[in-house]
């Protein structure tokens, strides 16, 4: 990640096509030493490509992935009531038995 940072800073700064020794020089001013494997692999992955065509077309496959959170909304709409007061009925009967087990105990972790 850290190699393509520093190709994608040097494409805002005006450098179209930045090379490895443009890339090193970036990542030594921040005190990070450069992965000659990886930036060699970068540098071949992206010759005679466009970054800004590159990041449209990541963006476009990353729409499409699902994010997780939005199926839950959807079911818990119809009985948002009813769920919502034993959700919480169940919270607080697990703070309960938390707070129980540790008076069964007698002493704590830090006594």
């Amino acid at each position: 990640m850290k190699h393509l940072a520093a190709y994608l800073l040097l494409g805002l700064a005006g450098n179209a096509s930045p090379s490895a020794a443009d890339i090193k020089s970036v990542l030594e001013s921040v005190g990070i030493d450069a992965d000659e494997e990886r930036l060699e692999k970068l540098i071949s992955e992206l010759e005679g490509k466009d970054i800004q065509e590159l990041i449209a077309e990541g963006s476009s496959k990353l729409a499409s992935v699902p994010s997780g959170g939005a199926g839950a909304a959807a079911p818990a709409a119809g009985g948002a009531a009813a769920g919502g007061a034993a959700a919480e009925e169940k919270a607080e009967e697990k703070e309960e038995e938390k707070e129980e087990s540790d008076e069964d105990m007698g002493f704590g972790l830090f006594d």
